[in-house]
């Protein structure tokens, strides 16, 4: 057997005990370090407090507070068919997104309650939350959580940005269907605006919405817009057409109206409309849905489904614009609340 030496075997421990020292004293700052918070998180978060957006809600005739992407969310439900193409619903996130921060932005004023930034209907941009789309999507036989997905993903892809010119969030107005061509602002709106301009838009015959009919007797036609018509089958007279190939003014039998007069009387979907007496009876057709200034849904999606890109979609139908980043705005907003 071999033996050691006491000496020896000192020096051993001693050599331990200094490698295992340090290592002692290290982990009990190691573990405090675990536990204490991250302050340099803390920090960025604070730095990016949410935009919150105050919308009145109508039917319940309250005011809901809620993040400005979640508002996007609800009103892309809203206003577009979850089941178009992801490229036009980026678009239409564009859309919904630059109308919110540019009234953010002019502090615009209007009948709502007090504390109110927006409403939740056609007058502003239609919104439902995610319980009401729930119940819609639901109710139409869809798949509620795919569509919320999906939605929510086009937003997310857009968060930050919206569309400016010259600097500026411009009135991103949209519609349903085109009768093959956007229309100039100052064709339904007394301004002439430079992003608001006639563009050629195809893609629409495809939409469901393309052609409508609306028929009336002679009596409700008359008493609804206080014409007197005559025996012929001809009703319109005089006709002047817009950029758009809509019905900018003309005779009923005489007298002259325009033609979004008409429509709206009527409750027509377009100024795109032609209309022939037989008998008793008056029967009207229509091109297109809804008031044809800026980017037509239904055009979107066809862009979309022919390969376009979002920012493409948009800089076709509102010319000249940008897609900008939103931050500078929203600073600006939340240090002026």
């Amino acid at each position: 057997m071999i033996k050691i030496k006491p000496f020896i075997v000192l020096g051993v421990i001693l050599f331990a005990i200094t490698l295992l020292v340090p290592t002692i004293l290290v982990l009990p700052s190691i573990q405090e370090k675990k536990d204490e918070p991250n302050s340099n998180v803390e920090s960025a978060e604070a730095k990016e407090p949410a935009i919150e957006v105050a919308v009145y809600r109508q039917n319940k005739q309250e005011v809901e507070k809620l993040d400005l992407e979640e508002y996007v969310v609800g009103v892309v439900a809203s206003e577009m068919p979850a089941k178009f193409e992801m490229e036009a619903l980026k678009a239409q996130a564009l859309t919904a997104r630059t109308y919110i921060v540019k009234r953010m932005m002019n502090q615009e004023k209007s009948d709502l309650p007090d504390g109110a930034l927006v409403g939740d209907t056609i007058d502003y941009q239609v919104y439902n939350n995610q319980d009401e789309l729930k119940k819609i999507w639901e109710n139409a036989g869809y798949d509620w959580k795919k569509n919320m997905e999906k939605i929510e993903e086009a937003v997310a892809a857009t968060k930050g940005q919206i569309l400016t010119y010259k600097g500026d969030p411009i009135d991103a107005t949209f519609f349903s269907t085109s009768n093959g061509y956007t229309e100039n602002s100052d064709a339904i709106w007394p301004n002439s605006i430079s992003y608001l301009q006639s563009v050629e838009s195809p893609w629409d015959v495809n939409s469901p919405k393309f052609n409508g009919e609306v028929t009336l007797t002679v009596k409700e036609f008359e008493k609804t817009l206080g014409v007197s018509l005559g025996t012929g089958s001809e009703v319109l007279e005089d006709i002047k057409y817009t950029k758009g190939k809509r019905i900018a003014s003309a005779k009923i039998n005489g007298k002259e109206m325009s033609g979004t007069d008409i429509r709206e009387k009527l409750n027509l979907k377009s100024t795109d409309f032609t209309m022939e007496r037989k008998g008793e009876t008056v029967y009207i057709a229509t091109k297109g849905y809804g008031h044809g200034v800026g980017m037509s849904q239904y055009g979107a999606n066809g862009m979309a489904a022919n390969g376009k890109t979002y920012d493409e979609i948009v800089k076709y139908y509102y010319k000249g614009v940008e897609v900008t980043a939103s931050d500078d705005m929203l600073t600006k907003y939340t240090a002026q609340k």
